[in-house]
């Protein structure tokens, strides 16, 4: 295999099929690899960074990356993966997405060998006729070898035709940018299959599916995902994207590694199998892996920046020096007294106070040091003023 192609392949879980990549790639000249994404949130995350990386990977090998936004297909909704229909978004919280995730992109994929299309562009003139052939290309059994339209169907809950159509829009998209690869997600190898299959009906030489591993959250558990809360978006300062990272469980340095950083194949697995020995150490790993991915998003400097104030936190257990100040709020006061769970919903430490009050309660917060347990707890302002308000291990406030 041609050292350039055992890179593009390194972290794929898939690919169907590496002889026909390797038939295209020989052929020479740059081929024409699709991603593409529907723009159904505000940031980019690390687990979306993981298949936008890959098509950079693509393009530094010489070929084009052709980005697919997916402003109509958003409209419509993707059932991969999804226990019920999805609701359907408004053409205008579409178009702000996109608008906010372009911008985003170009901090993972090269300016260069680089086309951005729009699907809306050749999905929204399609006339009836376009649209009976493309869905004659499909049977409905077909549609129900997939594992989320399977089990719907036997638990008899609702599948709209407008669900059946999404992998055959999806699908179109290949046909009008000529793809010769397309790239995505697991979740998305049964909507990649379809792409080969229409191609072949509308007399084009079927795309290679590429498929990446999804990315774990922070939590170790379920995907990471901006709805799920456990996620590091790669536009966050350098100290939280750290700080969050050295969350993850030690069971996923390895992936992370692989997937999120710029770190050399061969380097990657001297890492697994040194944290299989047990002669290398997960939490200096860990460190490792937070700054490479700090680094990738700012540079260098700010990866080593934000380690050292984690270990200001977290080591020294010492107050950072640009803890920003900020004024007892008014709407914190009632009665003259200041009651704690306000106090954080008031300095934006909290979202609500309910949400207040479990911190509290499950020891993240503390009060010039000290952890406070009691939500019931109250102050009088002139007591806070100069003391430390800190919830977790990454947010401070200085009371003035």
């Amino acid at each position: 295999m041609p050292p350039d192609l055992s890179r593009l392949l390194f972290g794929a879980a898939e690919v169907i099929s590496e002889p026909e990549l390797a038939a295209k790639v020989e052929r020479g000249g740059p081929i024409r690899v699709k991603l593409g994404l529907d723009p159904t949130a505000a940031d980019v995350t690390l687990g979306w960074a993981v298949v936008l990386r890959k098509l950079r990977q693509f393009q530094d090998a010489g070929h084009t990356a052709v980005l697919i936004v997916g402003d109509f297909t958003a409209r419509v909704g993707d059932p991969s993966g999804k226990s019920e229909t999805r609701p359907r978004l408004s053409k205008e919280v579409v178009q702000r997405f996109a608008e906010r995730l372009l911008g985003q992109f170009s901090k993972v994929l090269s300016d260069e060998r680089l086309e951005v299309r729009y699907n809306s562009e050749w999905l929204e003139p399609m006339d009836m006729e376009t649209v009976l052939r493309l869905t004659a290309s499909y049977t409905v059994a077909r549609m129900l070898e997939r594992d989320d339209f399977a089990q719907r169907f036997a638990e008899q809950r609702p599948i709209s035709v407008m669900e059946f159509l999404y992998p055959l829009l999806q699908a179109m998209d290949s046909v009008a940018v000529q793809a010769d690869v397309e790239l995505g997600g697991t979740d998305q190898l049964f909507n990649l299959l379809v792409g080969r299959d229409v191609q072949r009906e509308f007399g084009q030489e079927p795309q290679v599916v590429l498929t990446t591993p999804l990315l774990e959250g922070l939590d170790g558990v379920q995907k990471m995902s901006q709805s799920l809360g456990n996620y590091v978006g790669i536009t966050e300062p350098p100290e939280e994207m750290f700080g969050k990272l050295m969350s993850i469980p030690d069971q996923l340095i390895v992936k992370y590694l692989a997937l999120c950083t710029d770190v050399p194949p061969e380097e990657v697995r001297a890492v697994e199998a040194g944290l299989a020995d047990g002669s290398r150490h997960p939490a200096e790993e860990k460190r490792r892996m937070a700054r490479e991915v700090v680094a990738l998003y700012h540079d260098a400097e700010a990866g080593r920046a934000a380690e050292g104030r984690f270990n200001l936190v977290f080591r020294e257990h010492e107050v950072p020096p640009d803890v920003p100040e900020v004024a007892v709020p008014p709407d914190a006061l009632r009665d003259g007294v200041v009651w704690l769970p306000r106090l954080l919903v008031a300095t934006g430490l909290a979202g609500s106070n309910s949400e207040a009050r479990r911190q509290i309660e499950q020891g993240g917060v503390r009060l010039g040091g000290e952890q406070v347990r009691d939500p019931s707890a109250e102050f009088r302002p002139e007591d806070l003023r100069g003391r430390v308000l800190q919830v977790g291990q990454r947010r401070f406030v200085r009371l003035a």
